[in-house]
């Protein structure tokens, strides 16, 4: 018995003293591709620090992202929850008929309250007097449609959009809740799919007296794609194909992203290649980008307050305005906004999905 203790005092001491060691000695990661995060570095430290408690609290967070094997244990834990516990969720998140998605409770009202005052405030600020047309949507999250079919939670857009039509009754709301359903969205992103969603912006351009002809040709990216789930679930889910859709007419649009200063492309192809593939659409969480399209239909011009879904909305509204910018809210402040945007004839759409909305915190 004694021998027997012994071996498993040893084998703790072993896997601790290795642990240590790889955590003391080894080149800690900077970035977590799986989970798409930045991962703890090693906190700095100083005596006030260690006294505090500080060091050791950041020190605790540092070691569990830095953990030896991280991926390959939490793989084993969402394994054991899905299969030997029978979790139909790890971390809310969730796979039916190969669809990952997020499980949401309930609709968190004080944010969707702060995101209607927040679009007021956007339109107190600069809308006042606008001749163009002034209008917002609801984007439903996957889980919106899944959840039903397989039993989770989720919120309901039209709660959303109830909210902002109460703050905003000047503001009209386009509904493309109908022409969605789970098939428009990745597998294993959170994201729709461009090439699904011509519907919608055809519906979004009617609604501002603008026709397309949704004329394309669809192009697939050279590159596995695996969406933010793929690493949130911790499951060995497939990869799966980007699709976009390209013309002459947008070829030859210019865009410009006013965060970096510098001319982009409609489909950054550099981005393509990088940590999350869909930042290829409009070259991804830029907070001011604008494309100019010198062969629109009209002379017209759009304002879009987005967020990501926005991406790749807006390639397919550039056939009808001759110039369409971005603004993204959660990274510029929206009273500098007028520094850059004339917004005395421009149309403006606010369109967000239901995942922003219900953690609007994250707006300037």
């Amino acid at each position: 018995m004694k021998f027997k203790n012994f071996i498993v005092v040893a084998a703790s001491s072993v896997m601790i003293l290795a642990v240590s060691a790889w955590l003391f000695f080894g080149t800690p990661a900077e970035f977590s591709f799986s989970e798409r995060r930045e991962l703890v570095q090693m906190p700095e430290f100083s005596l006030s620090s260690f006294k505090s408690g500080k060091f050791m609290t950041d020190f605790d967070k540092f070691s569990t992202d830095q953990l030896p094997l991280r991926d390959t244990l939490r793989t084993l834990k969402a394994y054991a929850a899905k299969y030997l516990f029978a979790q139909t969720d790890n971390n809310d998140i969730y796979v039916y008929n190969g669809y990952a998605a997020k499980m949401e409770a309930a609709e968190n009202e004080e944010s969707a309250e702060n995101a209607a005052q927040k679009i007021k405030q956007i339109r107190d600020l600069y809308l006042k007097d606008n001749t163009g047309r002034v209008m917002f949507s609801v984007i439903p999250d996957k889980n919106c449609y899944l959840a039903e079919k397989s039993g989770h939670l989720t919120v309901n857009p039209e709660f959303f959009a109830d909210k902002i039509a109460q703050a905003n009754p000047e503001i009209g709301y386009i509904d493309i809740s109908d022409l969605l359903d789970e098939t428009d969205f990745y597998f294993t992103d959170t994201h729709w799919r461009q090439e699904k969603i011509t519907d919608v912006a055809g519906k979004i351009a009617e609604s501002f007296g603008i026709t397309l002809t949704a004329e394309y040709e669809q192009k697939t990216l050279d590159i596995p794609f695996y969406g933010v789930y793929s690493g949130q679930s911790a499951l060995p889910l497939d990869a799966e194909e980007i699709h976009y859709l390209t013309n002459e007419n947008l070829e030859n649009c210019r865009v410009f992203d006013y965060q970096n200063n510098k001319e982009t492309a409609v489909y950054d192809m550099e981005k393509a290649g990088g940590k999350d593939p869909y930042e290829m659409f409009l070259s991804g969480p830029i907070s001011l980008v604008t494309i100019e399209n010198p062969n629109a239909s009209t002379d017209r011009e759009l304002v879009i307050f987005r967020d990501s879904f926005g991406s790749s909305l807006a390639p397919l509204l550039a056939e009808g305005y001759a110039k369409i910018t971005l603004a993204d809210t959660r990274y510029i402040q929206p009273q500098i906004l007028g520094k850059w945007i004339d917004f005395s004839r421009c149309d403006v759409l606010f369109i967000y999905s239901t995942l922003i909305l219900n953690s609007s915190e994250m707006f300037k």
